[in-house]
């Protein structure tokens, strides 16, 4: 496979991919980002309780 071909195969993936969307249906933006904050505060939380002794 040279860059040529592998360049043409990301544009057809690229391309195919316009076409959906890019979203699942059942993936829902606010609870996505929301859980991902609650697990960094969660992890925040954690780190700092190992930290105390600064």
């Amino acid at each position: 496979m040279n860059l040529h071909s592998a360049a043409a195969q990301l544009v057809t993936l690229a391309a195919e991919g316009e076409e959906h969307g890019g979203n699942h249906n059942s993936l829902e933006p606010l609870v996505t980002g929301g859980s991902a904050f609650l697990i960094l505060l969660l992890l925040l939380w954690i780190t700092t309780r190992f930290n105390r002794d600064r």
